[in-house]
């Protein structure tokens, strides 16, 4: 082999192996959209958990006079032991999981935030002009995974909460069948 042809064999390896780190580069930003996609999905998921925990303790309430007895002063007074400690779990149960479900929904203020994020764009617009006039290649990428970070601390935050209002909702349908059985 001469010389070119060694060069022309090294230039076309290095094209191929360039090509397949873009190609690469390219399968990791689909995958970080993809995972933007379900995280944002999962947080959508989190709200409507909150939302259906909510209405069913407030319909409960509404319905049951068990359920509303157990915040009325002449229950504690008058009951006895078992009465009473079973109305006290289950109203902290109540209390719990109707808390828990709106610190699920309540909006959170977050610090800093990409592109991707409509409260921080006015922060973020001359970045994206820029990375757009410069032709930053890894800008999209590193917008992905810093909004990929923002919701996944969110998802995080609110699944702790709607596992804690789960954990009411069983306490308290406990606490409220034992009622039932102890009168």
């Amino acid at each position: 082999m001469d010389e070119k042809t060694l060069e022309a064999a090294a230039a076309h390896v290095v094209t191929e192996e360039a090509l397949e780190a873009i190609v690469e580069r390219g399968h990791y930003l689909d995958h970080l959209k993809k995972v933007n996609d379900v995280y944002y999905d999962q947080i959508k998921i989190a709200d409507q958990k909150a939302a259906y925990l909510f209405t069913f303790m407030v319909a409960f309430l509404v319905t049951s006079a068990e359920g509303r007895d157990v915040f009325s002063a002449a229950r504690y007074a008058q009951g006895s032991w078992h009465t009473i400690v079973l109305s006290a779990c289950m109203a902290l149960a109540v209390v719990t999981t109707i808390f828990a479900a709106v610190l699920v929904v309540l909006p959170r203020k977050a610090t800093g935030g990409t592109t991707l994020y409509w409260g921080a764009w006015s922060d973020n617009r001359q970045r994206f002009i820029e990375a757009d006039r410069t032709g930053d290649p890894q800008f999209l990428t590193r917008e992905y995974l810093g909004n990929v970070d923002a919701l996944a601390s969110i998802a995080r935050r609110k699944f702790m909460f709607v596992a804690t209002a789960f954990r009411g909702l069983l306490l308290a349908i406990l606490a409220y069948v034992l009622l039932l059985a102890t009168r």
